[in-house]
């Protein structure tokens, strides 16, 4: 199980710091990732970190801007969302893709809204 929190409703500019927690998984065996989907538009990737945390990538309009983390004692994952802009806008998904698969996230969370005003 997934749980994603840590949305709200913040001026363009300002911080938001997600947390997703992860329950009957072996956490550590999992690649984390974060995604986003606003209304009308498709899902897409935001960040990704690897299961030792050492690697990560981000979608390019987010980079410099958001920080993904993990705490594999903690079985949590984070994104830190700095300098947020109203394209930030969107529900924000946290998932799961197993290491040893073929890298489809095969579990996701309930997603948390992120809504960033101009």
């Amino acid at each position: 199980q997934l749980q994603a929190s840590g949305g709200g409703l913040v001026q363009a500019g300002g911080s938001l710091r997600l947390a997703c927690a992860v329950s009957g998984l072996t956490f550590s065996t999992y690649v984390m990732g974060w995604f986003r989907q606003a209304p009308g538009t498709e899902r897409e990737f935001v960040a990704t970190i690897s299961t030792s945390g050492g690697i990560t990538y981000y979608l390019d309009s987010v980079k410099g801007r958001f920080t993904i983390s993990r705490d594999n004692a903690k079985n949590t994952v984070h994104l830190q969302m700095n300098s947020l802009k109203p394209e930030d806008t969107a529900v924000y998904y946290c998932a799961a893709a197993p290491v040893t698969g073929t890298g489809r996230y095969d579990y996701w969370g309930q997603g948390t809204q992120v809504t960033v005003s101009s």
